[in-house]
């Protein structure tokens, strides 16, 4: 086995191109060209502005007094314990409130590993901002929080375990289909 000459740290040739694994150096060089030249795209906000979704720039204001039905219907599916999951869906519905206030009505059913978040007293682990973000939107912005039976029975829950703003269906996946049936639009991820 044959090894090779130690070279010293200052070498120029023991440098960072040298050493840096091959497929890694083309886009090491072009990253580093485009900085010297500026010639990298500019983020969205420096640069030219992204062409507004027409169905949504264009909608026209509504006469609609605060307190009135809503408008808009959504139901998201939450069934998933991975905290980027519960993240991204609890984002979203953040986004909607900011965008319609009052004039959306928000569902969100519970399916398995995603109904721990419903509990008072959780049997996998909840993170806390996760379970005060769940709280805050239920008691603030209305969002209806939907608990599966069959879920609920498959974990050990009884309806006094949930906490008290969550609503319960015996079947998730029939809440599902029974919310778009009275018009709201399902969101999955």
């Amino acid at each position: 086995m044959e090894m090779s000459p130690k070279r010293p740290r200052n070498n120029p040739e023991h440098g960072m191109i040298k050493s840096m694994n091959k497929p890694l150096l083309p886009l090491f060089l072009g990253l580093t060209i485009a900085l010297a030249t500026g010639t990298m795209a500019a983020a969205p906000e420096q640069g030219a502005a992204l062409k507004p979704m027409p169905e949504i720039a264009n909608e026209p204001k509504t006469e609609r007094f605060p307190g009135d039905p809503a408008e808009h219907k959504v139901v998201y599916m939450f069934n998933q314990a991975d905290l980027a999951y519960q993240t991204s869906v609890l984002n979203s519905i953040q986004a909607m409130v900011k965008t319609y206030g009052d004039n959306v009505s928000i569902a969100v059913v519970a399916i398995g590993p995603g109904i721990h978040v419903l509990a008072n007293s959780p049997k996998r682990a909840v993170d806390k901002d996760i379970a005060a973000r769940v709280d805050n939107f239920a008691k603030s912005y209305k969002v209806r929080f939907i608990a599966c039976g069959n879920t609920m029975a498959t974990v050990g829950y009884a309806q006094g375990d949930m906490k008290p703003f969550a609503e319960y269906a015996l079947v998730g996946a029939a809440a599902l289909m029974r919310l778009q049936e009275t018009g709201h639009k399902a969101i999955f991820w």
